[in-house]
C-alpha cells in the first residue's frame, strides 16, 4: 500500500521534477461527497487509485495518479458542514474577524467554490455587503437569508470572465485543494484582479501538516489532489504574483488561513516565522510513510475485536473524512451504520462500502457500544447529543 520511490514529475505548483512517491492507495472512490440514492449505486461507483508524491523544490504534495477527468461537482455533491453549531460557531466567528479586519461593509465580495453559499450569506448579512457565489454545486432553494436580494450565484466554476466582477474581497475556502493546477489557477484569479492592489484575497483549506504528524490518513483522498502546508501554501502566493500578509492555523489546527494582496515584488518577501522548512517536512513526510501502515493496522485491529465481543459500532460522520477512512482500512461488515446530522446525507450510502447513512435519533433505538468520530472537534457536540438519547456509548475520536 505504501512505497518511497522517486520519479521524473512535474510539480503543479513551482514546475520542479524532482517528486518523491511516499503514500500509496488503490480504487478509492472518486468522489466522497455525492449523495448515493441505492446501494448498487454506492458499491459500483468508480474508483482512482491515489499516489502522493513530494516536491522536494517546493514543499508540495500532489496525486499523481489524479484524473480530473472523472468528477461530477454538481448539486449532488452535497460538502456542506452548516448543520454542525461547532462548526456554525467557528464559520461565524471568522466572518466577523475579517469584516472588522478589513473593514468589509458596504463592499463587493466573492466566493470561488461557495458550495451552498453559507459563509457567503453571512459575509453580505454582518457588512451589509453585495455578493458574488461561483460554484456547480451551489443549490438555490437552500438561500433563505433576507441577503439574498445583494447576491448573486453563478452555477459554474471560476473563469476568466468572472474576472471583469467588481470585488473588493475574494474568499475561497476548500477549493484549492481540489485543484490540480494550483499555480495556474492563482494566476487566473491575480490576472483578474490586476492592478486593483486594495483587493484582499483569503484562503481556507486543509493543513496538510497536521495529516503528516498525526498520520491522519483518513484526510487523504481522490478529490483532494492537492496538498498544502503553511510555507508549501505561501510559497505558492509569493510565486504567483502575492504578498503574504496573514498566515496561521485554526479549527483545531486542521486548517491553514492566508490573507494576501496583490504585488508587484512578492517574490522579495521573506518566510514568516510560522512556516516550516522543506528540511523538517521532509522529515514529517519520511515519519507518515513509517508511521501510517500501523494506524490503519490498529484500526483494522479495534474494530474486529469489537465485531467479535458482539459490541455495535457506528461511525459518526458520513463526509470524505468516513469514505477515505473505510475505503483505507477495509472495513465493511464491522459495521452497519454510518451517522451524519445533515438531513440531505440521511438515507443516503456511503460511496464504495454501501454503508446506510442514518440520522442521529435512530440509535435511541439501535443503541450502538461504541461511536467512532470522524473528527475530534465535534466530540463535546456529539456527546451531548448521544447523552440527550440516555446513550452513554464509548465515544473514541479518529
Amino acid at each position: 500500500m505504501h512505497t518511497a520511490t522517486t520519479t521524473r514529475m512535474t510539480c503543479h505548483t513551482c514546475g520542479g521534477e524532482d517528486l518523491s512517491i511516499f503514500y500509496s492507495v488503490e480504487r478509492i472512490p472518486v468522489h466522497s461527497c455525492l449523495l448515493m440514492s441505492s446501494y448498487e449505486e454506492a458499491v459500483r461507483y468508480p474508483t482512482g487509485n491515489l499516489h502522493l508524491a513530494y516536491c522536494k523544490s517546493c514543499g508540495f504534495i500532489q496525486n499523481i495518479a489524479f484524473d480530473p477527468s472523472v468528477h461530477e461537482y454538481s448539486t449532488r455533491y452535497e460538502e456542506t458542514q452548516g448543520f454542525s453549531p461547532t462548526f456554525n460557531r467557528f464559520a461565524g466567528n471568522l466572518v466577523e474577524d475579517l469584516v472588522a479586519k478589513h473593514e468589509l461593509v458596504g463592499k463587493h465580495v466573492m466566493e470561488i467554490g461557495c458550495g451552498k453559499g453559507e459563509f457567503l450569506v453571512r459575509l453580505c448579512e454582518v457588512g451589509n455587503n453585495h455578493g458574488i457565489g461561483i460554484d456547480p454545486g451551489y443549490v438555490p432553494e437552500r438561500t433563505t437569508s433576507d441577503a439574498a436580494s445583494r447576491i448573486r450565484f453563478i452555477q459554474d466554476f471560476y473563469n476568466e470572465s468572472h474576472s471583469e466582477l467588481p470585488t473588493d474581497f475574494i474568499a475561497c475556502r476548500h477549493t484549492l485543494e481540489h485543484i490540480q493546477g494550483t499555480k495556474a489557477f492563482l494566476e487566473r484569479i491575480r490576472r483578474g484582479i490586476g492592478n486593483r492592489e486594495d483587493t484582499v484575497v483569503f484562503y481556507e483549506l486543509p493543513d496538510t501538516e497536521r495529516i503528516l504528524v498525526n498520520q491522519a490518513f483518513e484526510d487523504i483522498y481522490y478529490e483532494h489532489c492537492s496538498y498544502f502546508t503553511l510555507g508549501s501554501l505561501a510559497r505558492l502566493f509569493r510565486l504567483t504574483g502575492f504578498e503574504v500578509t496573514s498566515l496561521e492555523k485554526a479549527y483545531g489546527d486542521q486548517y491553514l488561513l492566508i490573507e494576501a494582496r496583490p504585488s508587484t515584488t512578492p517574490a522579495r518577501q521573506a518566510p514568516l516565522s510560522c512556516e516550516e522548512t522543506l528540511t523538517q517536512l521532509s522529515h514529517q513526510v519520511d515519519r507518515f510513510t513509517l508511521k501510517v501502515p500501523q494506524k490503519i493496522k490498529e484500526w483494522k485491529r479495534e474494530f474486529r475485536e469489537h465485531r467479535a465481543a458482539g459490541r455495535k459500532i457506528v461511525i459518526w460522520g458520513s463526509g470524505s473524512k468516513a469514505v477515505s477512512f473505510l475505503t483505507t482500512t477495509g472495513i465493511r461488515s464491522e459495521l452497519e451504520y454510518v451517522v451524519d446530522i445533515n438531513p440531505y446525507r440521511q438515507g443516503k450510502y456511503m460511496p464504495s462500502t454501501g454503508h446506510l447513512i442514518i440520522a442521529p435519533n435512530h440509535l435511541a433505538d439501535y443503541k450502538p457500544d461504541v461511536v467512532v468520530v470522524m473528527n475530534e472537534i465535534y466530540v463535546d457536540e456529539i456527546r451531548a447529543d448521544l447523552h440527550a438519547m440516555g446513550l452513554d456509548p464509548i465515544v473514541k475520536a479518529v
